[in-house]
């Protein structure tokens, strides 16, 4: 979610909301208040800061279990031409994807730039569901698929995330009946919970343990169905967290917002997601092109200041001359350190090096480049393999 977006104080009590350009979430009602902030991501108000200790919440998200309403906005391509679509807006071969799995694809413009990134899950034969990040991309893979036969649809679906190292501990409590075994990182189910349909998908956006849930039917009671989850996660002390916990945790596991850590004035490569690119496979996709000749060095690394933390739009110096920019910065109550993002002018082997960076509100402070993620660089504890709890 974008730390740098709008910010509202809001209760749905108090303040009359309009829902013609932003969608409110039907989970709201259970926990909005006076004090809770919002923001607005993908069209969609979320609950951005709240009364709660951030603190406490990161320590409760990194040692226990946590409840997140988020805005993430999944969309459903079907058709029996939906992998002609996807060979044509993505930037990795997603031919190979079995039904009840996910992975991560970019889409770029025709000039190599990112336009989006997000999960691709096939959930059923010729029926996929992309969980965009913020910005336009519906109008863009409606244009594509021009001559397909492909159907573009919103399916109304409002996440709930569930995540740290004791969220599948809580799985037994709130779902009516387990994913089939093995569940394992980016497996896709189907199950009910109270008798809704839902998809759950051992996916999330905290570098920890946890799963997402997706309603199929946006027939429910959101309240009731948010207060019984919460009730029935009493058990491990599961607690709802505004996302500000989360923002802290997401860039400790360098995990990039589309549009406020990248956006289409970088490629992949850039970005130092190459890896997510294929351009040895035979699809044509849009970018190809251009990201052939493209530099292959990334330009975005991450930062830790020890005395400071830095904040979005803070200026990063070496030797005197301005050489880059923070995108999204926190202190670490793990690290005990500020970090941040950093994305660089130009390409060059950053890591290690001093730099001095400015906030807008304080002196110049002395920090370090380091490469990303700031730890769990193999992602053991997403996919259950590390049991260690700070």
């Amino acid at each position: 979610m974008s730390d740098g977006a709008s910010i509202y104080a809001m209760s749905h009590d108090t303040v009359k909301i309009s829902t013609k350009r932003f969608a409110l979430s039907p989970w709201s009602p259970a926990y909005l208040t006076d004090d809770i902030l919002m923001g607005i991501y993908s069209r969609r108000f979320y609950a951005l800061g709240a009364t709660h200790d951030p603190v406490a919440d990161y320590w409760h998200l990194r040692r226990g279990v946590a409840l997140f309403d988020v805005p993430e906005h999944p969309i459903e391509i079907a058709g029996p031409d939906a992998l002609t679509l996807f060979s044509r807006v993505f930037c990795r071969d997603v031919s190979n994807l079995r039904e009840g799995r996910a992975t991560y694809a970019i889409a770029c413009n025709h000039q190599g730039g990112i336009l989006m990134d997000g999960v691709l899950m096939k959930i059923a034969e010729d029926r996929f569901w992309y969980v965009l990040a913020d910005g336009e991309f519906l109008p863009w893979l409606e244009a594509h698929a021009g001559g397909l036969d492909v159907a573009i649809t919103d399916p109304e679906s409002w996440v709930l995330q569930i995540q740290g190292p004791k969220a599948l501990d809580v799985m037994p409590a709130i779902l009516d009946t387990m994913p089939e075994a093995p569940f394992t990182y980016f497996s896709v189910h189907r199950t009910t919970i109270d008798g809704h349909p839902f998809l759950i998908s051992r996916t999330g956006w905290t570098g920890e343990l946890g799963f997402e849930l997706y309603p199929l039917s946006p027939d429910f009671d959101g309240p009731k169905l948010f207060n019984l989850i919460l009730g029935r996660g009493a058990e491990h002390s599961m607690v709802f967290a505004s996302l500000e916990c989360m923002g802290v945790r997401r860039i400790e596991a360098a995990i990039m917002d589309n549009g406020t850590d990248m956006d289409s004035s970088m490629t992949p490569f850039d970005a130092g997601l190459g890896r997510f690119v294929d351009l040895d496979s035979d699809a044509d996709f849009i970018g190809k092109a251009a990201l052939r000749s493209a530099p292959r060095e990334p330009r975005f690394f991450g930062m830790v200041a020890s005395g400071i933390t830095p904040i979005a739009g803070s200026l990063v110096y070496h030797e005197d001359r301005q050489v880059g920019v923070v995108t999204a910065g926190a202190w670490s109550p793990y690290l005990e350190s500020g970090i941040a993002f950093v994305r660089f002018r130009q390409a060059e082997d950053w890591v290690g090096r001093e730099v001095t960076v400015n906030t807008p509100d304080g002196p110049p402070s002395g920090a370090t480049i380091v490469a990303l993620p700031f730890y769990d660089h193999e992602k053991r504890i997403p996919r259950g393999l590390s049991n260690e709890i700070p």
